[in-house]
């Protein structure tokens, strides 16, 4: 008995080794199994639509907004406004790696900056990750830094428009550079960090209504009302010199806007595609009823209205496509095309500021109509996506408030700016020049010849 009793253990003994294997392996599993259930999710397919919409973007910039800008101005100024565009946007990128990004998402606490914690993009790598809008996904962090450099590069772009034809080109870059670094870096984290007064407020501005257009729109009036009209307006021909180059470069902003919009949402899932489709039907009609508009008041509808309508229905979309319905995009595009209509027809006349591009009256008027109205149209009974929950007016009077602060805030700091580089380089071209036309006396060289 006592034989079997020995033998008995010593084999219990000897499987002992493999009993405790089978634990380990199985406790492994388990561990891998968990940790695989919370580790973030890298998606390739997110990383490319997102790659697509950063070089998307700057499409917008170079060579859609040069074009469209250049298409509108006289044809002494043509090169002025592309050389102002492209390297505005390569200046500005520069600075957003130095510490454009750090300042706007560094990390931070505070309601209106994110710090210096990164710096030179100090401890960012390859595998750094960047949150998305669902949890557990990410995307790399070098992918979200330069994307989110697209939108800084085209901003001060924006405002060009509203002083093209009569500001020294020193000007121009100085200026671009202190106010991407006092309006739009603390702007953009006021609506988009998540530490932000305006993130916090619970404001929805999807793709940058406050930070893009109302922001640089209310710079461009500040611009109109400080530098002074052009030499002969109201006397000499300032119509655009090249419609067709307008046209192009509009066509080209409607095809960048997919990145600007679309590639808000950080994921290539449902949200994206409610962005792409709002971005067409708003535009769409946005475009329909400016030329209807033109139509019943001047008898015709222009290509330059057409062009108009369609910048006007992009700009409205913008802080609503990813939650507004595809109804409510069309409603929002028509109103905004409406509403700036009339300020580009009617009020920039009445109060004769040369907004020589109509900035003000196009981003930032469509910029203000389409922050509002996207806490109407986002309530789920409109079509939107927010649920029964969900109160329009509160939700309006909060996009108030954001419209409130940047107008503001960039209206304020824009003039300050304004006159410092007055000061410091003076702002206008002298007489001469602006007459002779930038391209040769700014830059040495001219669009067309013969």
């Amino acid at each position: 008995m006592l034989k079997r009793i020995g033998l008995a253990s010593a084999a219990m003994m000897a499987a002992l080794p493999v009993w405790a294997q089978e634990a380990t392996t199985e406790a492994a599993a388990a561990t891998a199994e968990a940790v695989a259930e919370v580790a973030p999710v890298m998606d390739k397919g997110d990383v490319a639509w997102m790659m697509t919409s950063a070089v998307l973007v700057l499409f917008m910039t170079i060579p859609g907004l040069a074009l469209f800008y250049g298409g509108l101005v006289r044809s002494k100024n043509m090169l002025s406004v592309l050389m102002q565009t492209t390297l505005i946007a390569c200046m500005v990128m520069v600075i957003w790696v130095v510490y454009g990004y750090s300042v706007t998402f560094g990390g931070g606490t505070s309601p209106f900056w994110g710090g210096f914690g990164k710096l030179f993009l100090a401890g960012v790598t390859p595998d750094s990750m960047a949150a998305t809008f669902s949890a557990g996904y990410v995307i790399p962090e070098y992918l979200f830094i330069a994307f989110q450099m697209t939108f800084a590069a085209i901003t001060p772009a924006l405002i060009i428009g509203a002083f093209a034809e009569r500001v020294k080109f020193s000007a121009v870059l100085l200026f671009s550079a202190l106010w991407v670094t006092l309006v739009y870096f603390p702007i953009a984290h006021m609506v988009w960090d998540v530490s932000g007064l305006i993130f916090v407020m619970g404001a929805i501005d999807f793709a940058g209504g406050t930070v893009v257009h109302i922001n640089a729109g209310i710079a461009a009036l500040v611009a109109c009302l400080v530098i002074g009209k052009r030499i002969g307006l109201g006397k000499e021909n300032m119509a655009p010199h090249s419609m067709v180059m307008t046209m192009i470069g509009a066509s080209m902003l409607w095809v960048g806007w997919f990145g600007f919009n679309v590639g808000s949402n950080l994921e290539a899932n449902g949200g994206a595609t409610l962005a792409m489709i709002n971005t067409f039907v708003a535009t769409a009609a946005a475009t329909l009823a400016w030329s209807l508009l033109e139509a019943l008041q001047r008898g015709k509808a222009s290509m330059l209205g057409a062009a108009s309508g369609m910048v006007a229905g992009l700009v409205a979309i913008t802080p609503a496509c990813g939650t507004v319905g595809p109804i409510g995009a069309i409603a929002l595009g028509i109103i905004a095309a409406a509403v700036c209509y009339f300020f580009v027809t009617v009020v920039k006349n009445k109060f004769k500021y040369d907004d020589s591009l109509d900035v003000f009256g196009i981003h930032g008027v469509g910029g203000i109509i389409g922050a509002v109205l996207t806490g109407v149209f986002s309530a789920g009974s409109l079509g939107g996506v927010k649920g029964d929950d969900y109160s329009i007016g509160a939700q309006v009077w909060i996009q108030i408030e954001a419209v409130a602060i940047t107008l503001v805030w960039s209206g304020v700091v824009s003039y300050v700016i304004f006159k410092i580089v007055g000061l410091l380089v003076g702002l206008r071209v002298d007489a001469d020049a602006e007459r002779q036309g930038l391209d040769l006396t700014s830059h040495g060289e001219q669009a067309y010849h013969g």
